[in-house]
């Protein structure tokens, strides 16, 4: 980065303005700090950004996406991973020491960044305690979600396991449609079945897209 102005290098924009005052790409080459031969590293990072289709795509990458990109070693790829895990500890903390009820917007944020560009169907469940904080987040199931392969029983077990007293449910509609479907609907109600035998609640079930969540209790579909 050394051809910019002083001004408008990364590091020096960002100590000078603050973080806010720099675009993704100059973000993600502060952590990159050096390109491949021939390409600067913010035209790297604006690559990066442009293979996952932004930064939220690029938060979801997996070890073995981030290993095939040349110009990636693994101390890259292990500082990328750690910042993406941080970020995601972040949304969680809140939730894990007041109700997740207070946060709605945190609970909705912590959803997009964990399924909302995932190119399949994932069906995750936040597990809370009495109090409504969150004791884990765990993604259960993948593939094509309906009645047949979301199982209430392995639901109920890992309730068991964390102790939860209540859950919320979530999975993204890769189509990038929030609305909630007929399928959808009757999932819940065979969940919330199954878990009131247990005194589990079920509180709510995120339909999560890139654009946003959809809440089924606000639809009054719970």
């Amino acid at each position: 980065m050394r051809e910019l102005p002083a001004s408008a290098r990364p590091r020096e924009k960002l100590l000078q303005r603050g973080a806010d005052a720099l675009a993704d790409a100059e973000l993600l080459a502060l952590l990159l700090r050096t390109g491949l031969r021939g390409q600067p590293v913010l035209s790297f990072a604006q690559q990066l950004l442009q293979r996952f289709g932004g930064l939220a795509g690029l938060l979801q990458a997996t070890p073995a996406q981030l290993a095939g990109i040349k110009g990636l070693g693994p101390a890259k790829r292990a500082e990328l991973l750690a910042v993406f895990e941080l970020a995601r500890r972040a949304l969680a903390e809140p939730m894990r020491q007041r109700p997740v009820l207070d946060h709605p917007q945190a609970v909705a944020d912590l959803l997009r960044l964990q399924l909302a560009d995932r190119a399949h169907e994932v069906f995750a469940v936040l597990f809370l305690d009495a109090q409504h904080r969150l004791l884990a987040l765990e993604e259960l199931f993948r593939g094509t979600l309906d009645q047949a392969s979301v199982y209430p029983r392995e639901v109920a077990l890992r309730a068991l396991q964390h102790g939860a007293a209540s859950v919320i449910l979530a999975h993204n509609h890769p189509s990038g449609v929030a609305e909630p479907s007929a399928a959808d609907t009757a999932l819940t109600r065979q969940l919330q079945a199954a878990l009131a035998l247990l005194d589990i609640r079920v509180l709510d079930h995120f339909v999560v897209t890139r654009a946003g969540c959809t809440s089924m209790a606000a639809r009054g579909l719970l």
